[in-house]
């Protein structure tokens, strides 16, 4: 039987789970990292929430040093947790169930959120909340980086094209949390209760992901290819054969014939060696490892601090960055990640591909040099909005378009039955990055 006869996905069902899937992924984190208004307003005034937007009395007083180094402790820890924890899994994936640390993870995740949501109402001294807060993004993205990894490790063992649909989820998700903000703003985003609402809005799309991933061992389509790594040989192309019926022994050495193909035998007790799949992917683990060091550099910390030439004295001042920056990053990431769904040009042995990552590089000081207050030392060269949104859409589009690209390709450029260790690799190389744009984006932060 060749993959041709084997189950279809009907309905697209098993894409779309794996959609749903991605979008419970950093669907949290995209949360609070859209919700930073909400936190820095509560650094300023725990006293008195209903001046939460106002504009004027935020001006009236400078940033406290809490609030101005806000996004980049966000950042940071946002993402360190999210690298040690995906390297943990690269250990732990063989030794505790898939089913528990997807499933576990996002039960965790959600109870983060309710407790989130319930915390808007309670009053704390500003000092206190930044802890708090610090203490639930490291816990969620600890948690969103084992349930990230054991998904792109579930997604090499289906064809390349369900990698995809993940990383379309994730940029949906972005997406989803700026309009949620948005909506927020438009309907009075003063009351404490919207936030409640906002973040209990999280909490709902993490109980439709645990439904989601409940309902994916039914799905028979996963059923076919998640046994891949456990047949006995390995057929290319990814077509599984059955082995009684078509397949004989012919040779006594380990080997089996077919027609005139000669497949090794792989024994199902023998471990992946990371160390040997690294060295067949490792142009797409350092590829997409620097897409996200590029884009972390510079967003949030960096992107959200740009003061709009137009909205002074206007409400567009209040909508700038929810739309300018969040929500235009996050549509046309997503964007890019979703293009990978119709073609993946370069191919996964071209060098233009690592070729145009490292382009992408030019994005940090033409961030930089837009108008980024309070600023020190480099001038403003990019001043008007239509620059930083000119750059926003390339910025965000080439980080979603390539980053898929590289996570689709990883897990391709080795055997099936290495192709779940090589989306671990992959996912630990994505987290990794995060990591280093967290770090730098302190430095980027000093240099303005």
């Amino acid at each position: 039987m060749t993959a041709r006869d084997g189950p279809q996905d009907r309905y697209k069902a098993v894409w779309l789970i794996f959609f749903i899937l991605g979008l419970g992924t950093l669907l949290p984190w995209n949360f609070f990292m859209t919700a930073r208004e909400y936190f820095i307003n509560r650094l300023a005034d725990t006293e008195n929430m209903n001046h939460l937007w106002n504009e004027t009395s935020r001006a009236a007083s400078p940033p406290s040093y809490l609030q101005s180094m806000f996004d980049n402790f966000m950042t940071l820890c946002a993402m360190v947790p999210l690298l040690i924890f995906t390297c943990l899994n690269s250990f732990i994936h063989q030794r505790i169930p898939q089913q528990i640390r997807i499933s576990g993870s996002l039960v965790a995740i959600g109870l983060v959120f309710l407790i989130t949501a319930v915390m808007v109402k309670v009053s704390m001294k500003p000092l206190p909340f930044f802890i708090f807060t610090m203490i639930s993004i490291v816990f969620i993205n600890s948690f969103g980086a084992i349930l990230q990894s054991s998904l792109f490790g579930l997604a090499g063992l289906l064809p390349a094209s369900y990698t995809a649909p993940i990383m379309s989820g994730q940029g949906l998700a972005g997406t989803f949390a700026a309009l949620a903000m948005i909506f927020s703003i438009a309907i009075g985003a003063q009351q404490a209760e919207s936030f409640i609402g906002y973040f209990t809005t999280a909490c709902v799309a993490i109980v439709l992901a645990i439904f989601s991933y409940i309902l994916l061992p039914r799905m028979d389509f996963f059923r076919y290819y998640s046994m891949k790594d456990k047949t006995e040989y390995h057929v290319y192309h990814a077509e599984l054969e059955t082995k009684r019926d078509l397949i004989k022994k012919d040779e006594p050495n380990g080997m089996e014939k077919n027609n005139s193909k000669i497949i090794p035998i792989h024994n199902p007790d023998e471990k992946p060696s990371v160390l040997s799949i690294f060295k067949k992917l490792w142009v797409m683990a350092v590829s997409v490892c620097f897409v996200f060091t590029v884009t972390i550099g510079v967003f949030p910390s960096i992107t959200a601090k740009v003061s709009t030439v137009l909205g002074e004295g206007n409400k567009w001042g209040l909508y700038f960055i929810p739309v300018s920056c969040f929500l235009m990053f996050n549509v046309f990431d997503w964007t890019g990640r979703s293009l990978t769904a119709f073609f993946t040009w370069p191919g996964k042995d071209s060098c233009l591909l690592p070729a145009m990552v490292a382009l992408r590089v030019i994005f940090i000081p033409l961030f930089m040099l837009c108008n980024v207050q309070p600023r020190n030392y480099l001038p403003v060269v990019f001043s008007h909005d239509a620059w930083y949104i000119v750059f926003m859409i390339f910025f965000s589009i080439s980080n979603g378009y390539l980053a898929s690209l590289c996570m689709c390709f990883g897990p391709k450029k080795v055997l099936a039955h290495e192709a779940e260790t090589a989306g671990s690799v992959m996912a630990f190389f994505l987290s990794l990055g995060l990591a280093l744009g967290a770090a730098v984006s302190f430095l980027f932060r000093i240099l303005i």
